[in-house]
């Protein structure tokens, strides 16, 4: 599949759901394939938290793991069939509207000032996109970790506008154990931090690179890279590489801003809304999304009159394992796909 090209859709004046307005928000994206006349032919790939709308491309900004296997010609989602629209989020660190870009107000980076944004808000940025590149209909919403957040949110938000929705290593609502105090302590603990207005000061890359590494650690890194780097001090410089080119550009405020709306979501009490047909997929070995949330998430969808099934993934590679080893549930998306149409 060609890479895809960043390009900037503008979506307007974005009054937001806790206060306040983003004046001339944008948000990135990137697109595969063709937008069929009418216009219902069109897929939404949603992003991870650290990662970007070019997760299908590969390198640092698919940080959760590249989904290249998964997204292409005559892949799981068909590129000959289907436009594909692959959205960063607002308040991201790829382009969109976010702690780091110029509030015209001031004409400084936003920075800590950066207004209080929700998963509501996120996808009436993406729905505007979407109208934008005369998307009528989605024949669905994909995505990983907090992409399947995204997914989750556009399913009770706009239930007539898609026919599926695949949440993976995901869940109606983040885990419970998200301790935004501690990572803004440990962002501030950089000697780059100046109270937030560190882009004047050199940045804070080396706290993030260390946070990077850890994350990493977490999500199953060790696993994956086993084989292909068998020598423990040539595999630790390896992920201490990736780390170092994910702090280079990633933000340390989008984290703070992308964590506090993932802290104030919980689909749940809205599933009752979804109408579209749901695959919801977790990793055998994923410690942050583990198969034993699967039992409760499948009887709250099905109480609540959705047409769900459930898809395990046999991977050792945790959290990471929806790109890593794509081909291991690549065709039960395949077959979901098609029985969606488009």
């Amino acid at each position: 599949m060609a890479m895809g090209a960043t390009r900037l859709g503008a979506v307007g004046d974005l009054a937001l759901q806790r206060g306040g307005t983003l004046r001339d928000a944008v948000l990135a994206y990137a697109t595969y394939g063709r937008l069929a006349p009418g216009g219902r032919n069109a897929v939404l790939l949603t992003h991870g938290y650290t990662s970007s709308h070019l997760f299908a491309d590969g390198g640092p900004a698919a940080s959760e793991g590249s989904w290249g296997a998964l997204v292409g010609p005559g892949r799981a989602i068909d590129t000959d069939r289907y436009f594909v629209v692959s959205s960063n989020m607002l308040g991201s660190s790829y382009g969109s509207t976010a702690p780091r870009s110029i509030d015209k107000a001031t004409g400084q980076p936003y920075g800590p000032d950066f207004p209080a944004i929700t998963l509501p808000d996120m996808v009436t940025a993406q729905r505007r996109l979407l109208d934008g590149l005369g998307v009528k209909e989605l024949v669905a919403v994909v995505g990983p970790s907090y992409g399947g957040f995204q997914a989750f949110a556009w399913g009770v938000a706009y239930p007539e506008f898609m026919r599926g929705l695949v949440p993976v290593v995901s869940a109606p609502k983040p885990r419970s154990d998200l301790d935004l105090d501690a990572l803004r302590q440990r962002l501030a603990s950089d000697p780059n931090w100046n109270g937030g207005r560190y882009y004047a000061t050199g940045g804070i890359a080396g706290t993030m690179a260390a946070l990077r590494e850890e994350t990493l650690r977490r999500y199953g890194i060790e696993a994956e890279l086993g084989k292909r780097i068998p020598d423990r001090a040539a595999r630790d410089a390896e992920i201490a590489r990736i780390a170092r080119a994910w702090a280079e550009a990633f933000d340390g405020h989008s984290l703070l801003v992308l964590g506090e709306a993932m802290r104030g979501f919980d689909a749940t009490p809205e599933l009752a809304r979804i109408r579209a047909r749901v695959l919801y997929v977790l990793s055998r070995t994923d410690t942050l999304f583990p198969p034993s949330l699967a039992p409760g998430v499948m009887a709250a969808l099905k109480q609540a009159g959705v047409d769900a099934r459930y898809h395990e993934l046999d991977s050792p590679h945790g959290h990471l394992a929806s790109g890593t080893d794509a081909l291991r549930w690549a065709p039960a998306l395949r077959r979901f796909m098609d029985e969606l149409g488009g």
